[in-house]
């Protein structure tokens, strides 16, 4: 297996200058192009450069490099959902500094992972359901199940950094929908007022996804009265499955 780091930088260009006077072996032949264009490269996309097959201390990693400034709107509002929705699994945070609005985004991706999960989940379900509805938030399959026994598992054995926090996310932010809550099964309500609650508590980038699939076009509503059509349908749950981004 090969372990998977994430550096938050504030300035991509000069951790890569510094990076590729240390480590030059870890880059692609991207190398030649220097700090400025490969920082320029990492801002497409997901926003994050990765660096992948680096040998380290007898075992192989792989570590990406994404802007403060762009981890941070991925974790508000689910641009990409792809470095966000790494951090919704258990993860390990080696070391972070004094930023009060990077650690609110972390705290508003769980939040939002949960309530994405609750929409799409039916009345009442298992810890271990929650789990695996969240890592198909970002991944689909054979790798959604993994990922899911691995949330539930080390949520139940040892517990890791973000299976931790999820699990206050669940039992303090969603007080307004989650009615009932002990360690085997979890109730919420599925009334539309319920719903739309949860709805208009989703990443900004979801709502939009989920207004373009049910607003006709040219027809121009408020997204606050299509949520409010989407919590009265039978299909909501469907709904904003197929409006999540993949990562």
């Amino acid at each position: 297996n090969m372990l998977d780091f994430v550096f938050a930088v504030d300035d991509s260009v000069t951790w890569h200058m510094m990076n590729l006077l240390k480590n030059r072996s870890h880059y692609s032949f991207l190398k030649v192009l220097g700090p400025k264009q490969i920082s320029n490269i990492q801002s497409y996309g997901a926003g994050i450069y990765y660096n992948t097959l680096v040998p380290c201390n007898g075992r192989m990693i792989k570590y990406g490099v994404i802007s403060t400034d762009a981890l941070i709107d991925d974790l508000f509002h689910w641009k990409t959902l792809y470095v966000a929705g790494r951090l919704q699994k258990p993860v390990k945070i080696l070391t972070q500094n004094e930023n009060g609005k990077l650690q609110a985004a972390l705290v508003s991706n769980l939040k939002s992972a949960v309530t994405a999960a609750f929409l799409m989940l039916p009345e009442s379900f298992s810890e271990e359901d929650l789990y695996m509805q969240i890592a198909g938030l970002s991944y689909s399959g054979y790798v959604t199940m993994l990922l899911g026994q691995e949330m539930f598992l080390s949520f139940t054995g040892k517990p890791k950094t973000s299976v931790t926090s999820l699990r206050i996310e669940v039992i303090s932010v969603n007080t307004v929908c989650c009615y009932c809550l002990n360690f085997y099964k979890i109730q919420i309500d599925k009334s539309p007022e319920g719903q739309f609650t949860q709805l208009m508590a989703l990443p900004r980038t979801l709502q939009q996804k989920i207004t373009s699939l049910v607003d006709p076009p040219g027809k121009n509503r408020d997204v606050e009265e299509i949520l409010m059509q989407v919590a009265h349908d039978p299909d909501c749950g469907f709904v904003v499955h197929q409006g999540r981004p993949r990562s």
